[in-house]
């Protein structure tokens, strides 16, 4: 069964990216709509997310955001085509302006490497395309549940040199090996972390179970932390690559100072185009208390 899935996904992301860009997003929007109004599991997680961090909002706004995210989740989804299966150089003329790009040459520079945060924010494969064009990356990342999908996005992410570091302990070796070439490493540090390898920290006001793997990283080797994200534009235009230097504090040694303040630069970014942000993850699965909340 997980073969035919296999089979049958990558099949779609072919079809998907046989269309024009803005043809793709609107099935995926057309999707997005469906998901708001069938109040399934994406809708309720979605909807518990943005009440709790969102609680300045009334009641109409935050339904209104929730119709949003999940419609902007649906493009996200009909652009995988466009993101793995185009050649890059098409993917690349997709991106329409690039802003404060100075600021990781500059952190650079300084030959300690950068620690890239890269959230669940906009289109983070045009991101990771761009970065891959210009420097040398290596990307943390969760390999996909589905053996034909792992090797696929392997392939894809990789085509142009960067590297990809499992979340194990070869993994991390690879990340400080990458940090002390003076080089980029992009971790997307905004799902919940496993059992043992978090620590619960501030996030839109709630506590977050978070990763500990980046504060740490940022203390041991002082490598400079910037964020980025490729906010995507209305009506296929494309899309625009935002970079942010974040504040020094996420290199602290004290792991919960750290921790708040790498959440602190996520939310940041969040907060620029909330809409475009996947907020149908379970964020806030385990409490502090030892309950559950989805």
């Amino acid at each position: 069964m997980k073969h035919l899935k296999g089979w049958l996904s990558v099949s779609v992301l072919y079809l998907l990216a046989l269309l024009p860009l803005r043809m793709a997003q609107s099935l995926g929007e057309y999707v997005g709509k469906r998901t708001y109004k069938s109040r399934k599991k994406a809708y309720k997680i979605t909807k518990m997310n943005i009440e709790l961090c969102f609680p300045e909002l009334n009641a109409a706004q935050q339904d209104a955001l929730v119709k949003e995210s999940l419609i902007e989740t649906g493009r996200l989804a009909g652009e995988m085509g466009m993101s793995w299966i185009w050649s890059p150089g098409r993917v690349i003329k997709k991106i329409r302006k690039i802003h404060n790009e100075e600021y990781l040459s500059e952190a650079l520079s300084d030959g300690k490497g950068v620690i890239l945060i890269a959230p669940h924010l906009g289109n983070w494969e045009v991101l990771g395309l761009h970065l891959s064009t210009k420097y040398k990356l290596t990307s943390m990342y969760r390999p996909p549940k589905i053996e034909l999908m792992d090797r696929l996005v392997r392939r894809k992410r990789a085509r142009l040199g960067s590297k990809l570091a499992p979340a194990n302990v070869k993994g991390v070796r690879m990340a400080m090996k990458a940090l002390k070439a003076g080089e980029v490493l992009g971790i997307l540090p905004d799902q919940e972390a496993d059992k043992g390898s978090g620590i619960f920290a501030p996030f839109f006001g709630q506590e977050s179970y978070s990763m500990k793997l980046l504060p740490q990283l940022a203390a041991q080797t002082g490598a400079a932390v910037i964020s980025a994200y490729a906010k995507r534009l209305p009506d296929g235009q494309g899309f625009e690559i935002f970079f942010h230097r974040a504040t020094d504090k996420i290199n602290d040694k004290d792991l919960l100072s750290s921790a708040t303040a790498m959440n602190a630069e996520v939310e940041l970014c969040v907060r620029q185009i909330p809409e475009q942000y996947q907020w149908e993850y379970k964020r806030f699965q385990h409490r502090p208390d030892g309950t559950r909340m989805y």
